[in-house]
């Protein structure tokens, strides 16, 4: 099966036994600036979207600060690294805000090639302005998109550092355990002889005790077909979410009988495993959202 792998919960409620004609009603918990395109997938298979964000992602003052500490003048701190390595669209759009400030390019024109390495339809962020805010010579700028669409497929496509050093602009996490997705990239990177600089780009934060509320209070119609999660942060938001009103994920399940849970990705249903979460549907095509979206779609066809 090319788009996941998958298996259906052992429980199937009424309303998920429909024809192709009915709508089904799937969650997700993706935070605000990522929640447009993943709605306007489900929508596009006829299915009705349920949002639950459970984290936000957003740069904040000193995040930004921490970022401008590499780019400002008179000698920008960046002229000391040999490549930049993003893991996620929200650290590319915090990076090219903080560019912004600046009134001259802080990367010099001459050098050795300059690596950006982004993820998947993340690098269509790296486009000719961001090329032309950070660096006056965009023949110096060289960016890398790993064929496996991972932190881990980004430090094999990397290779070997010998000593130096990249820039990583990561998430500082707020009011939840930090997964162990950056800490295990920046192992990785070091492992492979490169000097791993991080960057706190911008936060992850809880939403709140509330953001599970849509899942779990139904009035007595019909359940969640599905939930996607699309990091392991979702997940554990939804959980502590669950905690504050005194249920946990199995008294989520109950609520809404046979949901299919599924995951953007295996980084993101290894995150949900540890956390007791089983998953039903891992795309295989992480590199947009719509892997997961079409993995659901051959699931229920099947």
């Amino acid at each position: 099966m090319n788009a996941a792998y998958a298996r259906l919960p052992s429980t199937t409620s009424p309303c998920q036994v429909k024809d192709s004609n009915n709508r089904r009603l799937i969650a997700f918990t993706t935070p605000e600036n990522y929640a447009v395109r993943l709605s306007h997938l489900i929508h596009l298979k006829g299915w009705t979207s349920l949002w639950c964000p459970t984290i936000a992602v957003e740069p904040t003052t000193n995040t930004k600060s921490s970022i401008l500490h590499y780019l400002s003048p008179p000698t920008p701190l960046i002229n000391q690294f040999s490549a930049l390595a993003f893991t996620s669209r929200s650290g590319i759009s915090a990076f090219s805000d903080a560019l912004s400030e600046l009134t001259s390019t802080p990367l010099s024109p001459s050098g050795e090639d300059f690596t950006v390495c982004a993820l998947g339809k993340d690098s269509e962020l790296i486009d000719n302005s961001f090329v032309g805010k950070i660096c006056n010579n965009s023949e110096r700028i060289k960016l890398l998109v790993p064929e496996i669409s991972t932190p881990a497929g980004l430090v094999e496509s990397l290779g070997y550092g010998s000593g130096r050093r990249v820039l990583c602009p990561v998430p500082l996490v707020v009011g939840l355990e930090e997964p162990p997705v950056v800490p295990n990239f920046l192992r990785d990177l070091d492992t492979k002889g490169w000097i791993a600089v991080r960057v706190n780009a911008y936060e992850t934060r809880w939403v709140g005790p509330e953001c599970a509320a849509e899942l779990v209070k139904r009035d007595g119609g019909c359940g969640v077909d599905a939930i996607v999660f699309t990091s392991t942060g979702e997940v554990e938001g939804m959980l502590k979410s669950l905690r504050a009103m005194g249920l946990d994920w199995e008294a989520a399940m109950r609520v809404n009988p046979g949901m299919v849970v599924a995951a953007h990705g295996p980084v993101t249903a290894a995150g949900a495993k540890s956390l007791g979460v089983d998953v039903n549907v891992v795309s295989s095509r992480f590199g947009s959202f719509d892997g997961v979206v079409d993995a659901l779609a051959l699931l229920w066809n099947n």
